[in-house]
């Protein structure tokens, strides 16, 4: 079948090499434009232009594809059986979807009609979801709106971040869009419910602020879910500081020698880490963070070099 393959980030690598791998023919790959990234600000292609490049592959990188009539006609000069978007990253304009005999198939990460948006693994695990999953949707003018044609469920582990579980879904995704792609012609198209149907919109680096009232198990999900992008913050000292990882430890109204430690308050600096308290009388523990402009590095080491100690406040 002739494809053409519509995707931006490493999550959708495992769908392209799958269909590759099927014998399927990629006649265009549509990517977004090459973006600053790193201290210097080069700009860096995306995980799927370099593989499609290393493949030999041609690639387009409308900066508005909504508005790029010569990306259209690219992609019309494809003669696709079909269109195969994962993560792309724009809206795909209508004509574009329907220009294939078989349309634009979606691999969306999530049991959609829940967490339609860009960030469906992200809120899955900000939400303590127990399972998530693979929807394949023939795309239409509404954000992942569109039929259902398959869907496979995925337990979410204990503890697992959304960039693993992000993994685990793409190599999922890549089975079983190369699954529908075979038997295309008799696939059922399910509609969505609607009245289902929950939001997944893409988080804000400020989103990622720390707020020390909430209790701990909250937190700890909210660094599974938003540790590797777009970062989780707090203030140390006047300092702004990422939490890279860390765990709900106890109950912070027996750990300090004080009565009723506030939200925030550092309870305990040791080589396990910096344990703070927390809404709700419970408390998290920061087993390593990364100081702007430096490197990632154990709680323990930074509270040395800082100079933390029990009663020092965090979030100012």
């Amino acid at each position: 079948m002739r494809i053409v393959f519509f995707g931006s980030p490493a999550s959708a690598l495992p769908s392209l090499e799958a269909l590759l791998a099927s014998g399927h023919a990629i006649e265009l790959i549509v990517t977004q434009p090459d973006k600053p990234a790193g201290r210097g600000r080069r700009l860096t292609p995306s995980p799927v232009k370099a593989a499609a490049l290393g493949r030999g592959l041609p690639v387009i990188e409308p900066a508005r594809i909504r508005t790029d009539p010569a990306a259209a006609e690219r992609i019309r000069e494809a003669h696709p059986d079909v269109n195969v978007v994962v993560a792309y990253g724009q809206i795909i304009p209508h004509d574009i979807h329907f220009f294939p005999r078989y349309h634009s198939l979606n691999v969306h990460f999530s049991l959609l009609p829940k967490y339609r948006g860009a960030a469906p693994v992200q809120w899955a695990v900000l939400n303590g979801q127990a399972e998530t999953g693979i929807s394949i949707i023939e795309l239409n003018d509404r954000m992942d709106e569109g039929d259902i044609l398959a869907q496979e469920r995925l337990a979410v582990e204990p503890r697992e971040t959304a960039s693993a579980l992000e993994a685990r879904l793409a190599e999922r995704g890549a089975r079983l869009v190369v699954a529908t792609l075979g038997r295309i012609d008799r696939a059922d198209h399910a509609a969505q419910d609607h009245s289902q149907a929950t939001l997944a919109p893409k988080f804000r680096k400020e989103d990622g602020l720390v707020t020390w009232a909430d209790a701990a198990d909250a937190i700890d999900r909210k660094v599974l879910a938003l540790a590797d992008r777009p970062g989780v913050f707090t203030r140390i000292k006047g300092r702004r500081v990422n939490i890279v990882r860390g765990r709900a430890a106890g109950s912070s109204a027996c750990t300090g020698p004080w009565e009723g430690p506030p939200p925030g308050a550092v309870l305990s600096v040791g080589k396990a880490g910096l344990e703070i308290a927390c809404g709700a009388a419970t408390s998290y523990l920061i087993e390593e963070l990364q100081p702007e402009g430096k490197t990632a590095m154990s709680a323990h080491a930074f509270s040395l070099g800082a100079r933390i100690s029990p009663g020092d406040i965090l979030g100012v």
